[in-house]
């Protein structure tokens, strides 16, 4: 007895200085046969994500106004000199975004918010092809994010008419009250949320499967220990459970 465990410990010796080798076919079928877990342990962060993302979370709300940075009043020397409006967007967008007149903004409407805060809630974009700039605010209260957003593209409009010397840019679409959130994304994070906990699931059995070094089968004993397998014991659970079924059957 001793004999076989002595030469069982130098079997396991041998093969622990071996370099370990991943065996991916395992993985697979690991995760395979825990399919129903990870899938489980995925819809449980989903639920877990939504539910935080829902009640948690508060919404964002954006809304949009629009200004024509070059109307028909330009005169064809302005539209030469500044390159057909590029130049003008440019020097748009920053003012617009300027300390002057999100300063003013802020007096305005009696908000107790900083300029830089505000500057934050400010997005301005220029659609390709086109010589409108569009002004988004995105704030908790819908009401409040349009009110802004129209003060900011009248004060913006009467400032940059006032210090380029210009025809003030022309306003052609106003705010409105959103009533869709804008973010958080209750579906994104869902999805997000279901991914990574399969993720994470998948990856703990997959680990589990690594570390794992018992002999399960006969084709373990032969590939692990490089020895032939002389007789197999058969499980005493499974003769118990095979004679209990047979009793009932008679």
């Amino acid at each position: 007895m001793d004999k076989v465990k002595t030469d069982y410990g130098e079997i396991l010796d041998d093969k622990s200085r071996d370099e370990v080798e991943i065996d991916l076919l395992e993985i697979l079928k690991a995760l395979k046969n825990k399919i129903m877990f990870i899938l489980a342990a995925g819809l449980l962060a989903a639920c877990i994500s939504g539910a935080f993302t829902h009640f948690a979370v508060t919404p964002m709300y954006q809304s949009m106004s629009s200004i024509l940075v070059l109307s028909k009043e330009t005169t064809l020397t302005s539209l030469a000199d500044l390159q057909l409006g590029t130049s003008l967007t440019s020097d748009y967008t920053v003012l617009i975004k300027s300390t002057p007149v999100l300063e003013q903004v802020i007096e305005n409407l009696n908000l107790d918010i900083s300029y830089e805060e505000l500057k934050a809630k400010t997005t301005i974009t220029n659609p390709t092809d086109s010589r409108i700039l569009e002004i988004t605010v995105e704030d908790a209260d819908p009401i409040l994010a349009k009110k802004i957003v129209d003060e900011i593209a009248e004060v913006s409009s009467d400032y940059i008419g006032d210090k380029m010397e210009v025809i003030p840019p022309k306003i052609i679409e106003t705010g409105k009250i959103p009533v869709v959130r804008s973010s958080p994304s209750v579906k994104k994070n869902v999805l997000l949320g279901f991914v990574f906990g399969a993720f994470v699931c998948a990856a703990l059995i997959a680990v589990n499967a690594i570390m794992d070094d018992s002999l399960k089968t006969e084709e373990d004993i032969v590939k692990y220990l490089d020895t032939s397998v002389l007789a197999v014991v058969p499980d005493r659970k499974d003769y118990v459970n095979y004679s209990k079924r047979r009793n009932r059957r008679h």
